[in-house]
């Protein structure tokens, strides 16, 4: 039996044209007026890709710095000892530790967003995998969470840095922001993610690459986005013009052929 939903979503759902896909500025527009929660709702991101992820070889993850933060706070846990605790402390860790902080986990605590280790602490990590793994939250190299610069990782994270992966279907679900943030700010960080997303195309993935785009708040309805649109000077070109600027910076034709073969 399918859920029955509230009349403010109701409104919200009857503003977007749900066969229409919308320039990203649009989108963002719509998205700031459909958000009706009595909290600063997340702004999220879902872009479904023509990748096979049951290659390896076509699989995304990676990490990308929003250029004005996600809007919320991380709570970081770090392995480390001796001065590399230290470091990760003074950065803004909020749990450091080596064994203790392992059998913490082990029990069942795991009240953290994110994990960083220093490579000499992933033994001890690993043994953990069982428990952070289906949570997402387990260190990788190739996202710089297992590093000897704990500072560095830690101070990206705190300010915006986040993490990015193909899910099963092929979908990578992103959190851009929140309600509050202004449409110039969350188009800046949507023109981030498609940038990051066209620049991380597997080489070996074939065929259209960007299968579709759709924005949604924490408890509004999704919002379709024109998936041609990936080049960041068009996105924001666009976004700066419907914002009210003079419209001076000229935008570049829509990339059709980015989404398409990128």
């Amino acid at each position: 039996m399918a859920r029955k939903r509230g009349k403010g979503y109701q409104d919200s759902l009857d503003r977007v044209d749900r066969n229409h896909h919308y320039e990203p500025a649009e989108a963002v527009a719509l998205l700031k007026k459909t958000s009706r929660a009595n909290f600063d709702e997340t702004v999220e991101v879902h872009i479904r890709l023509g990748v096979n992820v049951r290659h390896a070889d076509e699989q995304l993850r990676g990490t990308l710095a929003l250029p004005n933060g996600a809007g919320r706070d991380v709570t970081v846990a770090v392995f480390a000892e001796g001065d590399k605790a230290r470091e990760a402390t003074e950065a803004g860790a909020e749990f450091v530790g080596s064994d203790d902080l392992a059998e913490r986990i082990e029990a069942g605590w795991t009240d953290f967003d994110l994990v960083i280790a220093t490579p000499d602490q992933m033994p001890k990590v690993g043994r953990l995998g069982r428990i952070l793994g289906p949570q997402g939250k387990m260190p990788n190299p190739k996202v710089g969470t297992v590093t000897d610069d704990v500072a560095k990782a830690v101070s990206e994270t705190k300010s915006g840095k986040i993490e990015y992966r193909t899910d099963r279907q092929a979908v990578v679900h992103l959190s851009i922001g929140k309600a509050s943030f202004g449409e110039q700010a969350l188009l800046e960080n949507y023109a981030a993610v498609i940038d990051e997303i066209v620049r991380a195309k597997p080489a070996a993935s074939k065929g259209r690459y960007i299968i579709s785009i759709t924005l949604a708040t924490t408890m509004g309805p999704g919002i379709r986005v024109d998936s041609s649109r990936t080049r960041e000077a068009e996105i924001l070109a666009v976004g700066e013009e419907a914002a009210g600027g003079d419209g001076s910076a000229e935008a570049e034709a829509p990339a059709a052929e980015v989404a398409a073969t990128a």
